[in-house]
């Protein structure tokens, strides 16, 4: 367990540092936006429209599982290419046999490696706070200038001055925000009818 503590410390950190080059390599501009606008066209232009997502979130409950699974079929049915790493990722019985250390290694290498062949990372944002993994997940990903949107139905942190992270929320080009999971499901699909991500 400290092995896998150091390791996701280390992680975090790494994480930590790629935001802070992609804030330095700004410029500090304080006209530089992490709205829809200005960011989502400066990160088009350098990577194209492509459509593969990486679902990133928590997913160690049937319903995280679920609600993951029917925002990566919104993302399909709308013509999206979704790597979810519940349904995705290394199967059990590949990890049958292996230490901990390789395990760790290849779930960490494959999603590092999936969330660099993403064009986009969608973030299910819900939790006391947002997953560490994905967290992670969402530094790396910005931190090569990959499109970043969030979904968020957790009303515990709706009162607070802010709701996210600023560390998170400046990431991302669109957070889709109701605290009904259904009309969240609803607005999502009205947006994609309408949008490209």
């Amino acid at each position: 367990m400290k092995k896998i503590s150091k390791m996701v410390g280390a992680t975090m950190l790494c994480a930590g540092m790629m935001f802070s080059s992609a804030v330095c390599a700004s410029g500090g501009d304080e006209n530089n936006t992490f709205a829809e606008g200005a960011y989502k066209a400066k990160v088009m232009e350098s990577i194209g429209h492509g459509k593969r997502v990486y679902f990133a979130g928590p997913l160690f409950n049937q319903a995280e599982k679920d609600f993951n699974l029917a925002m990566t079929k919104i993302l399909e049915e709308h013509g999206y290419q979704v790597f979810l790493p519940q349904r995705d990722g290394i199967e059990a019985v590949k990890l049958e046999g292996k230490t901990e250390e390789e395990v760790v290694r290849m779930i960490f290498e494959l999603d590092v490696r999936e969330v660099r062949n993403a064009d986009i990372v969608f973030m299910n944002l819900d939790g006391r706070v947002p997953d560490e993994g994905a967290c992670v997940e969402l530094g790396i990903a910005y931190g090569i200038g990959k499109r970043c949107y969030g979904i968020k139905t957790d009303a515990r942190t709706a009162e607070t001055m802010f709701e996210l992270n600023p560390m998170i929320s400046g990431c991302m080009i669109k957070i889709f925000r109701n605290f009904d999971g259904e009309k969240l499901k609803d607005e999502l699909m009205q947006y994609l009818s309408e949008n490209e991500l």
